[in-house]
């Protein structure tokens, strides 16, 4: 099944789109007040699309149920994820990702962002795209899996997306340093990332979002 979305469009016949994955315990309507902000004047009609992540049991939180793209199982970065979680993750937004080729807009017109948990779903989808996405947006996160089962899932075209990646400098949940390795990785990778650091929390401010705003202005314009 399909997850339920939360959808704003831009302007009529939108011929772009933004799939936007929100952060652990937060749900689609959590970044939907970005899209005026971030929005500018001469871009061609987008639908932004936010999904809703499924409702699970979430280990680090005494198995409280919320909405999150995956288990959380430990602190320790390298054994956070939910391995199967995130592949079922990444399963539902290329299910998505297909509504949107069927709805007129094709991988090669559509960004995947996603903020903390949504970040790491977006890198990992990101890996194993055969056919390229016109760009990946990976905010205040990391990469969900070891390295080296990362480089298995590497797909030949993949690196052709462009990558924007950003960091709060102060943050308490995932770790700059975290942010670091995902990046370096996904640079080891071939990707070309253009990365950002912000004096903030796990957060995102007016600035990344100006920041993000020229990096989508040369995607459409590319």
């Amino acid at each position: 099944m399909l997850l339920d979305t939360v959808e704003h469009e831009t302007g009529p016949d939108p011929q772009w789109c933004v799939l936007w994955l929100h952060g652990l315990g937060a749900d689609g309507h959590d970044f939907a007040p970005i899209v005026p902000e971030l929005v500018r004047d001469g871009w061609p009609a987008l639908r932004f699309v936010f999904p809703h992540a499924p409702v699970r049991a979430v280990t680090i939180n005494g198995g409280a149920r919320m909405r999150a793209w995956y288990d959380i199982r430990d602190f320790d970065l390298a054994h956070r994820a939910d391995l199967e979680g995130v592949d079922a993750s990444v399963a539902q937004v290329e299910a998505l990702i297909a509504r949107e080729a069927g709805r007129g807009i094709p991988p090669q017109r559509l960004l995947l962002a996603g903020f903390s948990q949504g970040g790491a779903i977006t890198l990992a989808a990101g890996l194993a795209r055969a056919q390229p996405l016109a760009g990946l947006i990976a905010l205040s996160t990391y990469l969900p899996m070891p390295l080296a089962l990362a480089q298995q899932r590497l797909a030949p075209q993949a690196a052709a997306q462009p990558l924007f990646m950003a960091h709060g400098l102060f943050d308490p949940v995932v770790p700059p340093a975290a942010g670091d390795a995902a990046l370096q990785a996904m640079r080891g990778f071939g990707f070309t990332a253009e990365s950002r650091r912000y004096p903030m929390q796990h957060a995102v401010c007016g600035e990344e979002i100006r920041d993000l705003g020229d990096w989508l202005g040369a995607r459409f314009t590319a």
